[in-house]
């Protein structure tokens, strides 16, 4: 066998969303496991199955009043990575703040920039189409972590500022970059007719990133 690596193109996988449910605890974990040095020193997502399950736990204690939802990121239905919408506020606001993550072996494939833009769409589709009818979402994100901002630019979030000392990470207070991306700046994914929740396979929103 050749030493030589295979230069060919790695074919296209299969990306969709979908919630998080407690059958997926042990794949999600074990994600989480082999994925740690690509994570560290920005996110540490729920590493043991009692962790993910207080996440399940906390997303049902919110969805009465849809204040929080989440969303596992699938690449040929192996999970390839999740976002969390939180902290959802209604009213004059309809605001959610997005945190995510890609995982092992598919981080840098394209697969989190798809699965981001179909949560998204999900964020701003009304709600009679399965989505959650916000104006706008935000993400934060150190100003070190640099693919983390890459994905955020290549779904259409645009900076709008920093924000000192905002999150206590790793024994410090950390300094954000405030990303946002509103309602009337989305574009439907090209191949998702108006109306259809996002959570079907293939297709970003238009972007000039690609």
């Amino acid at each position: 066998m050749s030493d030589t690596p295979d230069a060919s193109p790695q074919p296209t996988p299969r990306v969709s969303i979908r919630p998080p449910g407690a059958a997926d605890a042990h794949a999600f974990v074990a994600a989480v496991a082999r994925s740690r040095e690509l994570h560290h020193p920005w996110v540490a997502p729920w590493p043991t199955p009692e962790a993910f399950t207080g996440w399940l736990e906390r997303i049902a204690a919110r969805n009465p009043h849809q204040r929080m939802a989440g969303f596992l990121v699938l690449a040929d239905d192996e999970i390839a990575g999740y976002v969390n919408a939180s902290e959802i506020v209604r009213g004059a606001f309809d605001n959610a703040y997005l945190g995510y993550a890609a995982f092992a072996p598919w981080a840098g494939r394209g697969v989190m920039r798809r699965g981001l833009a179909r949560v998204v769409d999900t964020c701003f589709a009304p709600q009679g189409a399965g989505g959650l009818a916000l104006h706008r979402v935000e993400a934060n994100i150190q100003p070190g972590n640099e693919p983390s901002k890459r994905l955020a630019r290549s779904v259409g979030f645009r900076l709008e500022g920093l924000s000192l000392r905002y999150l206590r990470i790793d024994g410090a207070w950390r300094d954000h970059e405030r990303y946002a991306l509103t309602a009337e700046e989305w574009a439907r994914p090209t191949d998702q007719p108006a109306g259809q929740p996002a959570s079907s396979s293939g297709g970003i929103r238009k972007s000039s990133s690609g």
